[in-house]
Order: structure tokens, then C-alpha cells, then sequence
């Protein structure tokens, strides 16, 4: 197959990154087409890339016939529409968590997926991370016997802006999402029930908003096991992400704080740099799950984690916000 050519829908933070990856560091595929709301974004995104189209209009991409996937990094709520119409013009899709921003939305993007034959990924990229790939591979080699316990934390070193928190969905789906992705993916089992709790500690704004910026989540899992997951809007200190899997036979740490392998001695006290934010921490992850995309596309193989993945992660994150909402537990 020759390489496979993919439009951007969406240059943000992220979608830059996504777009120079494939651009310019997977290989058997390219950048050939940038779409943003916003014409200035759009010209500005395709210069940086080295492209000569770009476009307001995600249809033009749509009917092309050239055009063999696209990559969606746009807001939640217009992830169902962009996926559907993608998927009816035969484009395989790569889309930013959450897959979308209703159950009902997820179960009709399945649908649409399955009907033309197209393959969906959804950006959960700490599965591609080397230190949560690494800990995956341990536990099925069977190095610390039958898993028992989760725990993860995803700290953010601040709130992100208000403009932001308003349609972000809330921190269960917007932030700990993705500890429920990997805790179901290293447990290797479906979430039963869940229990959440959450307070504004920090930025009093949330309250408006109905959400927190410190939380908790107990999840139990189909086999007895269970996970705790905690999520931040408050690490000062840089951005913290971290886990265990605790089993019969041992224990699996995976992550740290710290950034670079230097660690200052001096004065009786040890210094190290700690990670800044989430596209240095998850460099390597962001450009392992594009690059496992476009593999996919050239091997026809369903990718790691697909729109069903992203479904049975959304029904978690759903029903942790339900249990805030109502304090109690839920039952999926």
C-alpha cells in the first residue's frame, strides 16, 4: 500500500503534535490536508506542517477521494457528528478521548464504524506509553501473579482555563477517563460499579460548572478486584501522573514525577527536575499511537483500542460523574 494520506481536523495543542508526528516521523504516511473553525489557525497550522491545503469546511476532506483517514482533535461535543460523517465517506478515524460526549452518540458511532468497514482509534495513549505498555506486558507474563489492585493518579499542574473547564465535560471525563481506560486495560477486566467524590478546593469558578478540581473514584471490577483512582486540578509541582498494580505475586510502579535522569546533590538534599506538562510526559506515547494507527490502516488489523474501547471507557466516566452528581454508587 502506498503512504496512507491524512487530513487533521482540529490543530490545537494536540492536534499540532498528532499532525507533526505523521508529517514527519511515522512512516508510510502524510499530512496532506488541515482543517480548523478558524481560517487564521488553519493557515497558520498548514505552513507549519509544510502544506498547501487547508480549509474551514471538514466536508471538503470528507468527499475526498484521496483523502484515506483523518485525525479528529476537536471539542467533545463534535466528535459524533465528525466520526459518522467520516466514517460514511469510508475514511478510517483516529479521535481524541472521549469518543464522544453521550453513551447514545458512542453506541451510534459503533454502529456507523461497523456499517462502512472502517477502522476507529481513540487516543488513549498512555496504553502506547513504554512504562503502562511495559507494566502490560509484565502482568501477562505473569510477574506479579493474578492482578488485585489498581491505583492511579493524574495530577495537573493547575486548572486549565475557564473557557476550558465550561465544555470540558468535567474532570471524570475530561481528566480521569484515562485512568479508567488503563486500569480496565492492565486489570484486564470490565468495570461493575463505581463510586465517586469530588470537591472544589482551589478554583471556586468550577462550582458554576458543577465540577471539581480534586477527586476520587472507587471502581470494582466484574472479577472482585478493585481500583482507586484519584484526579487533580491542583499539582503545583508539575504534571504527575502514576501507577500501581498490586497482584498475588508482586507489585508493578509504573511512571514517575521525575523528568531527566539528573539529580542534583548538594547541602545534605537531592534535587530533580519534575515533568511540566502532559505532551512532555506522553512525547513517546503520542507518536507510538499514530504511528500504530497508520499500521494498522497498512496491515488491516483493528487497532489496539477501538470505538467499543472507547464506549466501555466513556460508560465509566459517565457513571463516576453520575455517582458525584447523586453520592452514591453506581452500577454499570
Amino acid at each position: 500500500m502506498s503512504n496512507v494520506r491524512c487530513a487533521v481536523i482540529g490543530v490545537g495543542r494536540l492536534g499540532i503534535v498528532h499532525a507533526k508526528n505523521v508529517a514527519t516521523r511515522v512512516k508510510d504516511a502524510e499530512i496532506v490536508a488541515v482543517v480548523a473553525s478558524r481560517e487564521e489557525s488553519a493557515k497558520r497550522a498548514a505552513a507549519e506542517l509544510g502544506v498547501n491545503r487547508w480549509t474551514n469546511n471538514p466536508q471538503e476532506v470528507f468527499e475526498d477521494p484521496t483523502i484515506d483517514a483523518v485525525i479528529i482533535v476537536t471539542p467533545t461535543k463534535t466528535h459524533a457528528d465528525l466520526i459518522i460523517r467520516a466514517a460514511k465517506s469510508k475514511k478510517h478515524i483516529f479521535v481524541d478521548k472521549p469518543i464522544t460526549e453521550t453513551l447514545e452518540e458512542a453506541t451510534e458511532v459503533i454502529e456507523e464504524v461497523k456499517r462502512n468497514g472502517v477502522f476507529c482509534q481513540v487516543g488513549f495513549m498512555r496504553r502506547f506509553d513504554p512504562a503502562y505498555a511495559g507494566a502490560k506486558r509484565r502482568i501477562e507474563q505473569g510477574d506479579i501473579g493474578k492482578p488485585l489492585y489498581f491505583k492511579g493518579l493524574s495530577r495537573d499542574p493547575g486548572s486549565p482555563p475557564e473557557s476550558y473547564i465550561k465544555t470540558s465535560g468535567g474532570i471524570f471525563l475530561d481528566l480521569s477517563i484515562h485512568d479508567y481506560d488503563i486500569a480496565r486495560f492492565l486489570m484486564g477486566d470490565e468495570v461493575k460499579s463505581v463510586q465517586s467524590f469530588g470537591e472544589v478546593l482551589v478554583h471556586p469558578f468550577m462550582k458554576k460548572y458543577g465540577d471539581v478540581d480534586q477527586s476520587v473514584t472507587v471502581l470494582t471490577f466484574q472479577n472482585g478486584t478493585t481500583a482507586h483512582v484519584e484526579g487533580s486540578r491542583n499539582s503545583t509541582f508539575g504534571y504527575d501522573i502514576r501507577g500501581e498494580v498490586v497482584g498475588t505475586e508482586g507489585s508493578i510502579q509504573i511512571g514517575s514525577l521525575q523528568h531527566h535522569n539528573n539529580i542534583l546533590l548538594k547541602n545534605n538534599n537531592s534535587y530533580h527536575d519534575n515533568i511540566p506538562d502532559f505532551i512532555t510526559k506522553f512525547e513517546d506515547a503520542f507518536l507510538e499511537e499514530v504511528a500504530h494507527f497508520i499500521e494498522c490502516i497498512q496491515n488491516n488489523v483493528k487497532p489496539l483500542v477501538d470505538e467499543v474501547d472507547g464506549k466501555r471507557s466513556l460508560e465509566v466516566a459517565v457513571a463516576a460523574t453520575e455517582s458525584f452528581k447523586k453520592q452514591e454508587v453506581v452500577y454499570l
